[in-house]
């Protein structure tokens, strides 16, 4: 899969601003501020149906402006045209060679996508809902019904959330509608939970292969996946705890408590880790979410690498370019010194697009 052509209305800091990619390896330099990470955000966009980096797609809309509109043109190998449109009172048009979706959730996998940038250390540092969101978007990539799954999961466990605070103020206490929630939310969190263990295995086999290849360091990291669903059934645990469930007006156990622990010699990866170790898992953990990708489906997914050499020594740097330089997809790669992409691809023999902003 390749992006052949990339248009920008109004998005983020583009006015209106074509691309045009005809190689394998895209590497892109410019300043802090110059649009490098816009240009990536623009194509996980259009890959995912939504920014990486913001919750809102109206922050997505250049300043003072109203609107935007992005466009892509991808071979897969056949062509094919994947456009969103915000309109002026924030209406979203969503759609694939000129036919709009009426549920986005179903373009999900279409264009498989990777994306790894410096806010990633929010993985290792950051609370479960972060680490609950990359797993959900490598098995959303997956599984057409995983994500469909998930949000009437987190829509009925809103509305028994609702409930439950309503509870003390309620007159007659019935059960029913809390029935119905209990019933409903178990029969959703079955699969999920299921998928989640599944990929999480997956995970921790591939991303301790590519950590020891990157950094040639010999001490195994673990990733466990923790659920209180390893043990019973969502279903039994909210008859178990409804009263505790009722006195704390919310819903103490499900899928939404999920987590993948990151450990290094049994210790929390994030308070034993050097700098140069906590690099080297989250390619780790990002390039098996690639791979894993790449052995599932027809297309190999993009790699959108942002700012990935910042910071990174000279040895680690040279085995991720030999990583890189091994896959058959298309690459994109953002970094503020043009000098330093050189003398990193100088070795590799390989055709590169140079786009300076």
């Amino acid at each position: 899969m390749r992006v052949r052509e990339l248009f920008l209305y109004q998005f983020k800091n583009y006015a209106g601003n074509e691309f045009l990619f005809d190689q394998q390896i895209v590497c892109i330099t410019g300043r802090n501020g110059s649009g490098k990470t816009n240009l990536l955000d623009a194509i996980y966009f259009l890959c995912f149906t939504k920014s990486y980096f913001v919750h809102s797609d109206a922050y997505c809309v250049m300043n003072e402006k109203a609107g935007m509109r992005i466009r892509a043109l991808f071979e897969t190998p056949q062509q094919q045209t994947v456009q969103c449109i915000l309109r002026e009172n924030g209406k979203k048009e969503f759609g694939l060679n000129g036919v709009l979706y009426t549920q986005l959730s179903k373009h999900i996998g279409h264009f498989p996508v990777v994306i790894i940038t410096p806010d990633d250390t929010q993985l290792i540092t950051e609370g479960s809902e972060v680490r609950r969101k990359f797993i959900d978007i490598l098995i959303s990539q997956l599984d057409e019904h995983y994500m469909r799954n998930l949000m009437k999961y987190n829509k009925i466990l809103l509305q028994r959330n609702a409930l439950l605070k309503r509870w003390p103020e309620s007159v007659h206490k019935d059960f029913t509608v809390l029935d119905i929630y209990d019933q409903q939310l178990g029969e959703l969190a079955a699969p999920i939970f299921m998928a989640r263990k599944q990929y999480a295995e997956q995970l921790k086999f591939k991303t301790n292969q590519i950590y020891h290849t990157i950094s040639d360091e010999k001490e195994d990291i673990e990733i466990a996946y923790h659920s209180q669903l390893l043990q019973h059934s969502l279903s039994e645990l909210l008859i178990q705890n409804r009263h505790k469930d009722i006195m704390s007006q919310r819903s103490n156990y499900g899928i939404h408590k999920d987590d993948l622990l990151f450990t290094l010699h049994n210790m929390p990866l994030k308070t034993v880790a050097s700098q140069g170790q906590r690099k080297s898992f989250l390619f780790g953990l990002k390039f098996a979410q690639y791979e894993i990708l790449k052995e599932n489906l027809v297309l190999s997914p993009l790699l959108l690498l942002d700012d990935i050499f910042e910071k990174l020594d000279e040895k680690r740097g040279r085995k991720l370019i030999a990583y890189i330089a091994r896959q058959s997809t298309q690459v994109f790669i953002t970094d503020t010194h043009k000098e330093r992409l050189h003398k990193a691809f100088e070795h590799e023999g390989l055709n590169i697009q140079w786009i300076d902003l």
